[in-house]
């Protein structure tokens, strides 16, 4: 179990790279939502299709998700869709699991488990996360009981602790440890004292600040950060 750091200037790009290279190889890819995370897709688009990377082999599936359905703005799905799948086409990728919202945070976060359990559970090549300025990460939220989840893959999330205010469905720490490496991405300011918090040389595995817990149940822990987000560091 380790943490590395990394600060560069596009921290979308850098994940980018790092996408390619396990998507070329017919890997299991796990997609986050956020802002950051999508500029890396739209980055991993453009570098897929300027190298004529095949993804035919490739498995994608999601970290999170909000219980709405996948046509709502709202939806980390729709997101994926518009900056990811559409612009490489279905018949470019081998497959995509997504995370049924519609259903709700317990039959929904019930069907994903069946999912990965009918995968092998799929040892991930490469998980990607965001970290919210509260910390939380997937939808993890501070002091919440998925935290202490160590039997189930995935679980649903009542209440969130963050804006959108809708209950969702989170991968849990251990669907994380499946993981061979982990890269959280984080731009901006406004994560900076989330990221010193989690990653900085005072940090230590605790539910209030549920991202600092990854350096225990992750294999590699890469953090993506530009130097905004590392000032606090």
């Amino acid at each position: 179990m380790s943490v590395e750091i990394e600060v560069v200037p596009e921290p979308a790009r850098a994940c980018a790279a790092m996408m390619v290279g396990a998507g070329a190889d017919s890997g299991h890819i796990v997609l986050a939502g956020g802002s950051t995370p999508r500029a890396a897709n739209e980055e991993f688009v453009a570098a897929v299709q300027a190298a004529g990377v095949d993804l035919t082999g490739t498995t994608f599936w999601f970290g999170d998700e909000r219980c709405v359905p996948p046509e709502d703005d709202r939806s980390n799905f729709k997101m994926v869709r518009q900056s990811l799948l559409a612009p490489l086409g279905e018949d470019a990728i081998g497959r995509v699991v997504r995370m049924a919202g519609e259903l709700g945070h317990s039959e929904g976060a019930e069907a994903y488990e069946r999912e990965l359990t009918a995968a092998g559970p799929p040892n991930f090549d490469l998980l990607l996360l965001g970290i919210g300025p509260d910390g939380h990460t997937a939808s993890m939220f501070p002091g919440q009981e998925s935290l202490s989840e160590r039997s189930r893959l995935i679980v649903g999330v009542p209440e969130a602790g963050l804006e959108p205010f809708v209950p969702r469905i989170s991968m849990t720490l251990p669907a994380i440890g499946l993981a061979r490496q982990v890269v959280v991405l984080a731009s901006g300011d406004s994560k900076a004292d989330a990221i010193a918090t989690a990653f900085g040389p005072n940090a230590k595995p605790r539910p209030e600040v549920p991202s600092s817990m990854l350096a225990v149940h992750a294999k590699q822990v890469t953090v993506l950060t530009d130097p905004a987000a590392a000032a606090r560091l």
